[in-house]
């Protein structure tokens, strides 16, 4: 059978490689790389403190891997066989392997198997679903985020208490949680001192609870890493909610929603959306990528250190962007051509990749790796990336 990714990518995977059989001596898997700062051991190349200015790979290695997320300081990433593995802090259980303790390489979870399909790593709790569309999540519980109706921690996977084999995707903010069902439904649970739940009140949910606005039309969700949360709905509007500061719902002020509005720019033609702490970016169907929020240290790359209350296009421009994803002070992108960009804080750990430890990036630039060969990235929680790159080499010189 081929690597499931390989058929997603390119349809049938056997008509593909008749096209010229050197592709097979080419192929050589997905690699994982890391870079940035280093605390608790979350880059996973078997140090603990030691700054990765250049993104390199983990000390697992291996050319198999599938999808990768990153939490406040620790990860969690499955390979195309579907085995799933965690490292770097893991005092809360985050890890899921049956222990509390900081983890400087790559160990599946207690619960094992190689069924797990997408995951998604938190503040301190983590979250995956497997093939069968069941929903586990482990880690801290303090404010319910676990979804289990208790707040007790765990260091083993366990499933929500909404139970069901019909979960789509899963994202985890810093203590809450929100997740699509393959019925187009949207669910939300944890901490809502802001509104982040959408459940029109600030009151805690220890279990999955419907948002206010409801519907059966829910595409995709992210979850901010403090306390706001986005969605897009299969007509391709924007929705967003939970606390409006520095204006990082896009609503053309700074107040609180608890319940799902629209950005000001509206439209239906939104595609992915990306939360970080004080901000928030999108991309449109027509490729373009908008940031909106905290500018402080110029995260969102439009050449200024000004906030911005509504969305705005990065100065890169263009609109060829892929995938986004935000950190705590910083961004990363992929284009359509495979390049990858950051920008934003480029101090205390240089999450930016780019062999340097400090200043700031108001533009995005590419990595010190370079290459047009990266797949997905994501931003982890605090001064610290992770991508996979492609292994398919399709250069047939």
């Amino acid at each position: 059978m081929p690597n499931q990714f390989l058929s997603d990518e390119f349809g049938d995977i056997e008509d593909y490689f008749v096209t010229d059989y050197r592709l097979i001596d080419n192929f050589v898997g997905d690699t994982l790389w890391t870079w940035g700062k280093n605390a608790d051991a979350v880059l996973g190349d078997n140090a603990t403190t030691t700054i990765i200015l250049t993104p390199v790979t983990t000390f697992a290695g291996g050319t198999n891997w599938k999808q990768v997320s990153g939490g406040r300081n620790h990860m969690a990433a499955i390979k195309t066989d579907g085995s799933l593995w965690t490292w770097g802090r893991g005092d809360a259980g985050q890890l899921g392997n049956f222990a509390n303790t900081t983890r400087s390489t790559p160990v599946t979870t207690f619960a094992g198997g190689n069924d797990w399909k997408q995951v998604s790593a938190g503040g301190l709790h983590t979250a995956a679903i497997k093939t069968d569309g069941s929903l586990w999540v482990w880690g801290n519980n303090n404010q319910g985020q676990l979804g289990d109706s208790t707040t007790t921690n765990r260091n083993t996977p366990v499933t929500t208490s909404a139970g069901g084999t019909n979960w789509k995707s899963v994202s985890l903010g810093e203590r809450h949680t929100a997740a699509t069902k393959t019925d187009g439904t949207l669910w939300t649970w944890g901490k809502n001192d802001n509104g982040q739940l959408g459940t029109n009140d600030t009151t805690q949910r220890n279990a999955p609870v419907t948002t206010f606005a409801g519907g059966n039309d829910w595409k995709q969700v992210n979850c901010g890493y403090s306390s706001h949360t986005a969605a897009i709905k299969t007509d391709g509007s924007l929705w967003i909610w939970g606390a409006g500061g520095d204006g990082r719902l896009g609503t053309n002020d700074t107040t609180q929603r608890n319940t799902p509005v629209t950005t000001f720019a509206g439209g239906t033609n939104w595609k992915q959306v990306e939360c970080g702490v004080f901000n928030t970016a999108a991309i449109k169907t027509d490729g373009s990528l908008w940031t909106w929020g905290n500018n402080q240290w110029g995260q969102l790359g439009n050449f200024t250190f000004t906030a911005r209350t509504t969305p705005v296009t990065t100065f890169a421009g263009g609109n060829n962007w892929k995938q986004v994803s935000f950190g705590r002070e910083y961004m990363s992108a992929i284009k359509t051509d495979g390049t990858l960009w950051t920008w934003g804080t480029n101090g205390n750990g240089s999450a930016l990749g780019t062999n340097q430890n400090s200043g700031e990036k108001n533009t995005p630039v590419t990595t010190f790796a370079g290459g047009n060969n990266w797949k997905q990235v994501d931003s982890g929680g605090t001064q610290f990336q992770t991508a996979i790159k492609s292994g398919l080499n399709v250069d047939l010189s």
